[in-house]
């Protein structure tokens, strides 16, 4: 299982759980715990989204610097030679 389907299957369980507990809580009349489990789910998804955004930034970098590695290689290599 990869790092991304595990932080999105946990992500989709623990929204899941938050869900369920606000539903319960509103079906026995506890509006204020309600309340708070479905923010804890929203609080959840947000996390996961900015999560994965910062995980798509140094995805972007790791590319960046393997570019500017090789590049670098290939002038060391070129100098190498004459």
């Amino acid at each position: 299982m990869s790092t991304a389907a595990f932080t999105r299957a946990a992500t989709i369980f623990a929204v899941g759980f938050l869900l369920l507990d606000a539903v319960l809580f509103g079906l026995v009349g506890r509006f204020v715990w309600a309340t708070v489990c479905g923010a804890g789910a929203v609080l959840v998804i947000l996390g996961w989204r900015r999560y994965r955004r910062a995980m798509a930034e140094l995805a972007d970098a790791r590319r960046e610097m393997k570019q500017e590695v090789e590049s670098l290689r290939q002038l060391l290599h070129s100098r190498r030679q004459n």
